[in-house]
């Protein structure tokens, strides 16, 4: 396996694109916006000069695997000649089957395909494909070039050579894969989100503040961040939207999202991304600024 294809170029696109590449891979970075594309490269050679500043990679590194990515507009000529398509675009269930139904027309039949979606059926993706017993979940964590954990998702058809491929594959990434099974929200999700569901009903609830509520479980659990500052860096759309799918999923009014949190997503306060979310982060990147409208 040498050339990889990565679509979307957005946060975790970029970050799969970036740990494949200095891997030595030849990667394929594929997203329909041109903006989003130089955005990703930027990330991506921002990140390896912070590596390079830190002594852990050299600037021949960073520069060979900035080499190894070529990057496309198009899904069609992006993926030739590909072994394997990793795809990391919106968490959204139809736009994923959509690319599915795309990659099984486009690829050749022993093309293996990933998707990194933290949540949705992968059973329900190769549902799209032809050949689905190729399809496979690849869930890296986020900023993925750092964190070591990639969570193996088998579909109902995945086959046990897909499945030592894509183990053997995050090994050589560096990485320590998870085998799970298809369930929604898989395990990550499914024990991450209701905790961090909890935390916003307990602002919601008014039990305590946003600065105590983080403080508790940084101190007292020894999380490296508290529930309500990672909503923020994951994105409170993309915790609204694994949350519906699990609710969705099992039915369970445990997975119901708070209705703070949907009214944040709608009034558009995304968290880090788009500058304010339970912090306020117009003028630092870090969780330092309690929002506003949580200090009253």
């Amino acid at each position: 396996m040498n050339t990889i294809a990565v679509i979307g170029a957005g946060t975790m696109g970029n970050g799969i694109a970036h740990t494949f590449a200095q891997s030595g891979f030849t990667v394929k970075l594929i997203d329909i916006s041109e903006k989003s594309i130089e955005k990703g490269m930027a990330t991506i050679a921002a990140n390896l000069d912070r590596m390079v500043a830190k002594g852990s990679i050299t600037e021949e590194d960073k520069h060979k695997t900035i080499g190894n990515i070529i990057t496309y507009t198009d899904v069609k000529d992006g993926v030739v000649g590909c072994d394997l398509v990793v795809e990391a675009a919106t968490e959204n269930v139809q736009l994923k089957f959509n690319i599915f139904k795309q990659l099984s027309e486009v690829c050749d039949h022993n093309v293996i395909l990933a998707t990194n979606t933290s949540s949705i059926s992968i059973t329900q993706i190769a549902a799209h494909v032809v050949h689905p017993e190729r399809v496979i979940g690849m869930h890296f964590m986020n900023p993925v070039p750092i964190m070591k954990l990639v969570e193996i998702i088998r579909g109902y058809n995945t086959s046990d050579e897909v499945t030592k491929i894509i183990m053997d594959l995050s090994v050589k990434l560096g990485k320590t894969p998870t085998e799970v099974n298809d369930y929604p929200g898989f395990v990550a999700n499914r024990i991450l989100m209701p905790m961090i569901n909890e935390a916003i009903e307990t602002l919601y609830n008014g039990v305590g503040g946003v600065y105590e509520i983080d403080t508790v479980m940084k101190l007292g659990m020894a999380h490296p961040m508290g529930p309500l500052q990672l909503a923020d860096f994951i994105g409170l759309d993309v915790c609204l939207s694994i949350l519906n799918v699990m609710y969705d999923g099992f039915k369970n009014p445990k997975y119901a999202p708070c209705p703070l949190l949907v009214n944040m997503v709608m009034a558009g306060k995304l968290g880090v991304k788009s500058g304010e979310g339970f912090y306020d982060y117009s003028e630092s990147k870090k969780a330092e600024k309690v929002s506003k409208q949580f200090t009253k």
